[in-house]
């Protein structure tokens, strides 16, 4: 239980794709079926939120349709993943940061870029600020930790990166993340429908392009 109207469904008990795959289903067969009463499900990594009317079901009905919709998931229907291809202008004003990861981890800057471009990255959840997507895992020579003191502003664009995750700031915010670089995309319009060009289970590779490739936003 969380609170008198939600309930948290735990689908395991570590951060992996099996076990968010798992989640992704159970989101996408209780969004599929409309359940009576389900007022909001919000996914993340390992688990389910479920806001529920409590004058629509109640607890243990919820429950039960919950464990046999979860018995009798057909999960060859999960949908294709998807990958998104994500320029980013490395290091200098656009990653401050580059420099600091690369001389921690004993490396040079440009083998930090290779190692970050070097692997597609999960989509596990969105959260923090709209349109933040939290992907993992990176490459356990790359896993870094926050800033000590996390930054008052961050520019949106910014992609950055924490202990094992990497992820794209979609507007400006304070922020943590060690930043090495910064995309032109955008990654929240609450104008369209969907706002982000992503979901839950899809992939976002990144790839080194030159500042004077493209034209990025001031600031």
């Amino acid at each position: 239980m969380m609170g008198d109207r939600a309930l948290l469904v735990e689908l395991g008990g570590e951060i992996s794709p099996l076990i968010n795959k798992k989640v992704r289903d159970l989101f996408r067969h209780l969004k599929d079926r409309q359940v009576d009463g389900v007022m909001e499900i919000v996914p993340a990594y390992r688990s389910l939120l479920i806001v529920y009317d409590p004058l629509k079901t109640t607890l243990s009905v919820l429950k039960e349709t919950l464990s046999k919709f979860h018995k009798t998931i057909d999960r060859s229907e999960t949908p294709g993943l998807r990958t998104l291809k994500v320029p980013v202008v490395y290091g200098g004003e656009y990653g401050p940061d580059l420099n600091w990861v690369a001389e921690y981890h004993g490396l040079s800057p440009e083998e930090v870029v290779r190692l970050h471009t070097g692997t597609p990255y999960q989509v596990y959840m969105i959260g923090f600020t709209p349109g933040f997507a939290y992907m993992g895992e990176l490459p356990d020579t790359l896993v870094t930790p926050r800033k000590e003191t996390p930054r008052i502003s961050v520019p949106r664009g910014s992609v950055a990166i924490a202990q094992s995750q990497t992820g794209v700031y979609p507007v400006e915010s304070p922020g943590g993340w060690q930043i090495l670089g910064r995309t032109p995309l955008s990654f929240f319009d609450p104008a369209k429908w969907p706002p982000t060009p992503f979901e839950m289970g899809d992939r976002v590779k990144f790839f080194s392009i030159q500042e004077e490739e493209i034209t990025l936003w001031d600031g």
